[in-house]
């Protein structure tokens, strides 16, 4: 991962800004480990780039403060995992906390069948949103629909599974890794495998390795943030606004631009005389930094480069997304 915040931003000094990576236990939703965290870290604003369900652990990061406004352009990152799965049982909600549904003695599946199943779904395919998921209907969870009886038919949702391996097989029980697109769910897919393979097949361990940029080894346990909130630990944690979505092409703005955006003023020409502006395509989005790499905002690309090139001074060259406010 990239480089850690080096400042003073220790528990009990200036507010903390930027990405904490937990490491989530298993038996707790995402949602305590954000009340845990904001308690330990004594943090005003704490928000997550996509929850883990409570059967899973594994990389969890977590926006801090002005980072929340960052937290929807790191929510759409691939995801990677490694999952466990049964063969021969169906359970309403597609993992092994559900009520059994279905049993099929899956005797005389071989790994290689479940590896031939698993690879049927790679690419881009459409999965049925779980009866038991946070998604909404009518301004509530799925799930609380289901809790209560009411069958609610969900909606299926395009998604993309980049990489699928079986690591290991043993029956009636498989160990794969999966890299997917945002959004979806492996309980879900365990739940298609075992219907591939005609014998039903439940989600019974899961482990979220990364999450875009953010690895494992990135990540802190849980029962350590607390202690990290009482030490200088918390300043080689805590990822800086700085160092995040570096796959957007960085424009650099004098401090008197950042004032002007930062005061809600749309970028003109004008705001970038004398800059190196990137090469970039109209609809893309750069990140306006300042001085020490500090990030002022992302914005939408409005005109071509050449476009760019022959715009006066006047012209608005780019729409902004989110401004932020600084680290201080």
């Amino acid at each position: 991962m990239t480089g850690r915040a080096r400042d003073d931003n220790a528990a009990g000094s200036k507010e903390l800004h930027g990405v904490i990576v937990v490491d989530k236990p298993a038996g707790c939703t995402s949602f305590d480990v954000v009340r845990k965290v904001r308690r330990a870290l004594k943090v005003r604003k704490v928000g997550h780039t996509g929850t883990l369900d409570p059967l899973a652990t594994g990389v969890l990061p977590l926006c801090l403060n002005e980072a929340t406004k960052a937290a929807g352009f790191l929510a759409g990152d691939d995801k990677e995992y490694r999952a466990v799965m049964e063969l021969g049982v169906a359970t309403d909600t597609q993992d092994i906390t559900g009520t059994v549904v279905m049993r099929r003695d899956p005797r005389g599946i071989t790994r290689s069948d479940v590896e031939t199943a698993a690879q049927s779904f790679l690419g881009t395919i459409r999965q049925k949103v779980p009866r038991y998921s946070a998604a909404k209907y009518r301004g509530r969870p799925y799930y609380r629909w289901a809790r209560q009886g009411v069958d609610v038919d969900t909606p299926e949702k395009e998604v993309t599974i980049h990489e699928i391996e079986i690591e290991s097989f043993s029956f009636p029980s498989a160990t794969f890794r999966v890299l997917c697109s945002k959004g979806t769910y492996i309980r879900a897919l365990c739940d298609d495998i075992g219907e591939r393979l005609g014998c039903g097949a439940v989600l019974t361990g899961l482990r979220r390795t990364r999450s875009g940029a953010f690895r494992e080894e990135d990540a802190l346990p849980l029962d350590r943030v607390a202690v990290a909130a009482d030490s200088t630990l918390v300043r080689n944690i805590v990822i800086p606004l700085k160092n995040l979505m570096g796959e957007y092409a960085a424009v650099p703005v004098d401090r008197d631009s950042a004032r002007k955006i930062r005061d809600g003023r749309q970028p003109t020409r004008g705001f970038f005389e004398g800059a190196a502006f990137p090469e970039v395509q109209r609809g893309e989005l750069v990140r306006l930094t300042a001085e020490d790499d500090e990030i002022v905002a992302v914005a939408r690309v409005l005109l071509s480069p050449g476009e760019f090139a022959a715009a006066g001074d006047t012209e608005q060259v780019l729409r902004l997304v989110r401004v932020f406010n600084g680290e201080n």
